[in-house]
């Protein structure tokens, strides 16, 4: 079996890999749904939108639950700290997520157009919210939390759901925001014709340029802004379960920076980002809808993998008591229960992989108001 220092990397990519897997997939119905009440001018064309992504908005949910249940149980003392500290945030996400499924299966069972209009705007506001939240989340992290352990390792969290939407906390929204809206107008440039994807396409080049601009400003402000990046000082034995609390932390501006010169290959990463979001941009405007929505897929990752490789190997940095923030190396479970853990992914998350890809194959196809015309109460 790999060794300790070998299995907590592995968990760290796995990790990633499973929130870039939410991004991509949840991400562009999220986008999707986001856009229905301006793409889908009448009934029939928000039907057609919301059918685009019926058969597979639960399962690509399932992605954010694994990645939570993985966190639990590869970094047990980041998930206490971030399920507590930014308890209200979360439940704010959890409430928007609520909406979805009961507005996918009641919206359509009334005729009334008052009541579809008003789970239009629901399932909106259900795409909005975690959809800002998640990017609120990750500029907060390059921030810092105010948090920090005691002599016991309890967690104890100091700020406030309001204190989270700082402008450069608003900013990384944007970023998430403009985003994931971008790949739900390409999928929907993919899978609509007519009018819906020629609004689609319209809003698909603004998207790409908010989110060009929002991600080029978000790295110019930590380059050149006074936001302090951490640094571990102290040598260590990667291979041993550390007390987060035995390490010692020291600021430097800009810290974040740091691995892109230490580690030049990682600047493949903000790269990736800024060339997708120029690829779906062009894409959109050249009528090419398997590209932009290759563009925005990029993106998606790129933007992922910048923060990702800036914040490494810290997990969840603490502004409150640098030598509480959490660390690849100290926030992890035993050996034992990685290896396991490991095991089951090999296993399973290949398996997973192949159902999803055989469901998006067999499901395949342009959605139009003339199918969901012939088919009013089979659809949703």
């Amino acid at each position: 079996m790999f060794d300790y220092e070998t299995l907590k990397l592995t968990w760290w990519v796995l990790v990633g890999v499973l929130l870039i897997g939410f991004a991509l997939t949840d991400g562009f119905d999220l986008g999707a749904a986001l856009l229905m009440p301006f793409v889908g001018r009448s009934d029939a064309e928000r039907r057609v939108v919301i059918n685009t992504i019926a058969p597979h908005w639960d399962g690509n949910q399932v992605w954010l639950i694994t990645a939570g249940g993985a966190l639990f149980a590869a970094w047990p003392l980041v998930y206490a700290a971030a399920f507590s500290g930014l308890y209200w945030a979360l439940l704010l996400v959890l409430f928007a997520l609520f909406v979805r499924p009961v507005g996918f299966d009641y919206r359509s069972k009334v005729s009334d157009p008052r009541w579809r209009q008003s789970w239009d705007w629901a399932l909106c506001i259900g795409a909005l919210v975690p959809s800002l939240v998640f990017g609120v989340a990750f500029g907060n992290l390059l921030l810092g939390l105010p948090f920090q352990f005691d002599d016991t390792l309890r967690s104890s969290y100091h700020g406030s759901f309001w204190q989270l939407l700082n402008p450069f906390g608003l900013l990384a929204g944007i970023v998430s925001l403009s985003m994931l809206a971008l790949h739900g107008a390409t999928w929907l440039m993919m899978r609509t014709d007519g009018a819906i994807e020629r609004r689609s396409r319209n809003l698909a080049w603004g998207l790409a340029v908010v989110y060009l601009l929002a991600f080029v400003g978000a790295g110019v402000w930590l380059a050149l802004g006074n936001i302090q990046g951490l640094v571990i000082s102290s040598s260590f034995d990667p291979n041993v379960a550390l007390n987060p609390l035995e390490k010692t932390i020291t600021s430097a501006n800009p810290g974040w920076l740091g691995n892109y010169v230490k580690y030049p290959l990682t600047t493949i990463a903000p790269l990736l980002g800024v060339l997708g979001g120029a690829l779906a941009l062009l894409a959109s405007i050249g009528h090419s809808a398997r590209l932009a929505f290759l563009g925005s897929s990029l993106a998606i990752v790129g933007t992922l993998c910048t923060a990702g490789f800036a914040l490494f190997p810290f997990v969840m940095p603490s502004s409150l008591d640098p030598a509480s923030s959490l660390t690849v190396w100290d926030a992890v479970s035993s050996h034992t229960t990685l290896g396991i853990m490991l095991v089951a992914a090999a296993i399973f998350v290949p398996l997973i992989l192949s159902y999803t890809l055989w469901c998006y194959v067999r499901m395949w196809g342009t959605v139009t108001t003339a199918h969901i015309d012939a088919n009013p109460h089979s659809l949703y």
